[in-house]
């Protein structure tokens, strides 16, 4: 069984696959506290489901693309027969994490989609490093910034470990109302940073706060 917050249609606003209609589905339970959370009911609210049940509510949208989001997905055992029956049905299956948990599990064909942590979080000591090394080409990378000790951090981890050269893109958001896109623009510009600056689209399309979009 799993703890499911919500699984609704809607435009993805993040990734390389921004743009594109996808389904959500959305697990319960986190145990990280990121100073700019902005979906922190899922930390709680949530009703149980089958894995079956789960699939289902996913085909009756008819929609080839899937992320499996949180909360953090990754503490549900259950998630991980949901995200492999989900490839082997054929879907584009991505995986929203926070970086802090293994990744040794998550089935071949996911495409993985890793929050690395920045300072301001709060919660950059619970970065699970090794799972740098568990990229793939098809991975992608997320840097949250919030101020220029941030975007330093992020630069200085892109660089350490290659990650421009080793996974399909690394994203660089700046966080919303904190930091201007004009000035993480600017300071990525001035470095040639090889990352690509990341706006959240569903938060222009619909207010933020917005539930189920």
């Amino acid at each position: 069984m799993l703890t499911i917050n919500e699984i609704f249609h809607s435009i993805q606003g993040e990734s390389t696959f921004a743009g594109r209609p996808c389904v959500f589905v959305r697990l319960t339970g986190c145990d990280l506290r990121c100073a700019w959370c902005d979906t922190a009911y899922a930390f709680t609210e949530g009703t149980k489901r089958s894995v079956d049940e789960v699939i289902a509510a996913v085909e009756s949208y008819q929609c080839p693309l899937v992320e499996i989001t949180g909360g953090e997905p990754l503490l549900q055992d259950d998630v991980y027969p949901l995200m492999a029956a989900l490839v082997k049905s054929g879907k584009t299956v991505l995986l929203e994490t926070g970086g802090h948990v293994g990744l040794d599990r998550v089935p071949v064909g996911v495409i993985k989609i890793v929050d690395v942590k920045c300072p301001s979080s709060g919660e950059s000591a619970r970065n699970h490093w090794p799972n740098l090394d568990r990229l793939t080409p098809s991975d992608e990378v997320k840097f949250v910034v919030r101020d220029r000790a941030d975007y330093d951090f992020a630069r200085e981890i892109l660089a350490r470990h290659s990650l421009d050269r080793r996974v399909a893109s690394v994203l660089v958001s700046p966080v919303q109302d904190a930091l201007a896109p004009r000035t993480l623009a600017e300071w990525m510009l001035a470095d040639r940073l090889p990352a690509r600056l990341q706006l959240q689209v569903h938060k222009y399309i619909w207010e933020p706060g917005t539930r189920g979009v």
